[in-house]
């Protein structure tokens, strides 16, 4: 393989190195999966104490790789994947894909240990056929082999998929099933630009009646003066609907306001130029909840002409904010005591943004914002701005149990779990690990923000019962020794491997 100065090279010739680069990693990836293999043979089996019983949360075997294949340690795929710089779950998964080629689609496997297919594609095949079982993996072994190498890769998944359901048409029809009764409100991860995406499967009336509702409310926000597109005030419709009271009241303002003065456009209202009521509002007009008619309570009709001309004057968020503290006065939310739930969001911002009013933030469960985004977040909410939590201050208690005040600070202080190569965000469900393990004869305050990290379970029952063992440096930053004498340091910037130890001193 050439080792020198690529810009020395001809353009044929640095194509041809190009060739070999590509057949190096190739067979780099066939070894590493023949190497998975060793790995997981070599972790067939798990011990249990020391007169054989499993102690709660100590380790287990898995099958990874489906039916046919053997089961692994399941602690075994997490040393594995921080070796080869990965997490846990993509270790357990690669390793089961070795396993499902060698035991389950032993054509496929075979070629690639010829160089007839592409680990990477033989791997894909071995993820679609997970869910068969050995004899119907069998049948997709023998009609893919032929083809892993010469199409591509979308061609290559649809010819897979046709032959899963070819083996196991029973299989197939059980979950074309399932697929068309599943029913749910699935919420999509966060994208870049502090947005969301959200899927709805119900009844097919329901469907219709909802969407109906989306676009009345479009409507009530173009008749208050919102001038955006229908799409993007379908998308506000949103959070209208989250706050059923709320919504309730818009419309009945914006159908209020509709008929009572025709003659006033959006384009007057978003101007904020209307000059108020006029002969329009009479006692058989539609009036918005809580506003009494001419003909009812003393000042009745005061009031309703102060409320008009606050829907007709002044800026569309001002406006809306008034319908929502209007519903919370007067219409379907009074006295029920405001919202009936309460969610704290952390921002986390520095004091220059803060200050000069643009940046970044990082919103906890969302991801980066820009500072200008906030308010969108935040909407028209009634809003409690809670202390800053000075991560500085040291609280500590002495007690295995860990109170609320000093999970919340360990949190904010490790946003995503502290083992190697974790990506999991360290939200209120996670483990708390203490990295001393507590000792109920031992000194006050062990259980201190210094002592406790955030862990998801596997993780945390692995330096439990697996060997792996970890300590604070005084940088702050945690070092992890594995099983076998393989160091990482993990910090605020993501996990760093240490050159290995040499064999004498690993443990």
């Amino acid at each position: 393989m050439f080792e020198g100065d690529l810009d020395e090279l001809g353009t044929a010739d640095l194509l041809v190195a190009v060739s070999e680069f590509d057949l190096v990693e190739e067979r780099a990836a066939v070894r590493k999966l023949e190497a998975a293999l060793a790995y997981a043979d070599r972790n067939a089996v798990v011990y249990g104490g020391a007169d054989g019983e499993q102690l709660p949360g100590a380790e287990q075997l898995r099958v990874y790789g489906g039916d046919g294949c053997p089961g692994v340690a399941e602690f075994a795929p997490i040393e594995f994947g921080a070796v080869m710089r990965m997490s846990a779950g993509a270790a357990a998964s690669f390793l089961g894909e070795a396993l499902a080629l060698r035991h389950r689609l032993p054509r496929i496997w075979a070629a690639v240990l010829a160089g007839n297919a592409v680990p990477w594609r033989a791997r894909k095949v071995a993820r679609a056929c997970l869910s068969l079982s050995v004899e119907a993996a069998a049948i997709v072994d023998g009609r893919v082999v032929g083809i892993v190498n010469s199409v591509t890769p979308s061609k290559l998944a649809t010819i897979v998929k046709a032959a899963v359901w070819e083996a196991d048409p029973e299989l197939a029809t059980a979950q074309a099933e399932a697929a068309a009764r599943e029913r749910g409100v699935f919420v999509g991860p966060s994208d870049d630009h502090g947005t969301k995406r959200l899927w709805v499967r119900a009844a097919a009336g329901d469907v219709i009646r909802f969407d109906a509702t989306i676009d009345d409310l479009a409507r009530a926000l173009k008749t208050l003066g919102d001038t955006d597109s229908l799409d993007a005030r379908r998308a506000k419709a949103v959070g209208w609907i989250a706050d059923p009271a709320a919504a309730h009241q818009l419309l009945e303002v914006a159908r209020y306001l509709a008929r009572s003065f025709p003659h006033i456009t959006t384009r007057d209202v978003a101007a904020g130029s209307a000059s108020g009521p006029d002969d329009g509002c009479g006692p058989d007009a539609p009036r918005p909840s809580g506003h009494a008619s001419a003909s009812g309570a003393a000042g009745g009709r005061g009031d309703e002409e102060a409320f008009t001309r606050r829907m007709l004057a002044g800026s569309l968020p001002a406006r809306l904010a008034a319908i929502k503290q209007d519903a919370y006065s007067h219409g379907l939310g009074a006295g029920s005591g405001g919202r009936g739930s309460r969610h704290t969001l952390y921002v986390h911002l520095t004091d220059k943004a803060l200050a000069g009013g643009n940046g970044v933030l990082r919103v906890e469960e969302l991801g980066p914002l820009l500072l200008s985004q906030l308010g969108e977040l935040l909407g028209h909410d009634q809003i409690v701005v809670k202390p800053v939590i000075d991560l500085h201050d040291q609280v500590s208690v002495h007690s295995y149990e860990i109170p609320d005040r000093i999970r919340e600070r360990v949190r904010l202080r490790h946003p995503v779990g502290m083992f190697p190569y974790s990506a999991a965000e360290a939200t209120t469900r996670m483990d708390q690990d203490h990295i001393v393990p507590y000792d109920r004869a031992g000194p006050p305050g062990q259980t201190s923000m210094d002592n406790l990290i955030p862990q998801g379970r596997l993780h945390h029952r692995a330096k439990t019962f697996g060997g792996w063992r970890c300590r604070r440096l005084p940088t702050g930053a945690i070092e992890w020794t594995s099983p076998h004498g393989f160091q990482f340091h993990v910090d605020h910037t993501g996990t760093r491997p240490l050159p290995p130890l040499n064999k004498a001193d690993r443990t």
